[in-house]
């Protein structure tokens, strides 16, 4: 398997920035050699779809439930699919911990990005004061324990370890503490041994490589470093040199 090196630009790059982001982006890669995918903001996925040069995949920051309806804001996982959009990123932390998700309406994002025909990429995550009250693993298997049941029979799909902790807070896992959560995040998803699990928390050029060479770490979800065209290329050039199972 490949690495996967996902970045999500947040409510950032309108369709102009994107179209200058993919101008510069250029990784040193061969094609194949690592699975890129640009989670971008609604209005931007038909734009860097259009502008990029190597091969990669878009996807969506977040979908509804609903197919459609009077629900003025949302974007359902249909009318991403029909921008262009191939994955879906749901219940990703600032979802759960800003604007309220709970377990249950992840699922229910689950089920609606399944019936679409996206590939699904669930979030799941402790907050600091989870993780130093020794409850890593209990959240955990309660996150992945909501939906896993809705990715049976799914042949592709994706989940995001993030510890919540690590974002934006220049703190980071270290590749032990992520194969430790990987672990625990496998063993919670049960006969769906085949799902990559990803690495989200303060990526860097710096750290990349070393977290993608961590036992069950199949790859990384970046956020701020993906913002830089010339830096997530050097974290995409760290997946392609990091062989399944180990360092290169």
């Amino acid at each position: 398997m490949v690495k996967v090196v996902a970045g999500n630009w947040k409510m950032h790059h309108g369709p102009a920035a994107a179209e200058r982001f993919f101008s510069r982006f250029s990784p040193s890669v061969e094609v194949g050699a690592v699975r890129m995918v640009f989670f971008a903001p609604d209005l931007s996925v038909a734009a860097a779809a259009r502008a990029v040069r190597v091969p990669a995949e878009f996807g969506v920051q977040n979908i509804h439930w609903e197919a459609a309806g009077a629900l003025t804001g949302e974007t359902s996982a249909e009318m991403a699919r029909e921008a262009g959009a191939t994955l879906a990123l749901i219940g990703h932390s600032e979802r759960r911990h800003i604007f309220g998700e709970n377990d249950a309406e992840v699922n229910s994002k689950v089920r609606a990005a399944v019936r679409a025909g996206l590939v699904p990429v669930v979030c799941v995550g402790e907050l600091l004061e989870e993780r130093r009250a020794g409850r890593l693993e209990t959240v955990l298997r309660r996150q992945v324990g909501a939906f896993a049941r809705s990715l049976a029979g799914v042949p592709e799909s994706m989940v995001a370890y993030e510890p919540v902790w690590a974002i934006g807070t220049g703190e980071t896992a270290t590749p032990e503490d992520a194969a430790e959560a990987h672990g625990i995040v496998r063993s919670a998803l049960g006969d769906l041994a085949g799902v990559p699990v990803l690495y989200g928390g303060s990526v860097k050029p710096g750290n990349a490589a070393a977290l993608m060479s961590a036992p069950d770490v199949d790859g990384v979800l970046v956020g701020g470093a993906s913002l830089d065209p010339d830096v997530f290329a050097r974290i995409a050039e760290a997946g392609a040199g990091v062989r399944p199972g180990g360092p290169s």
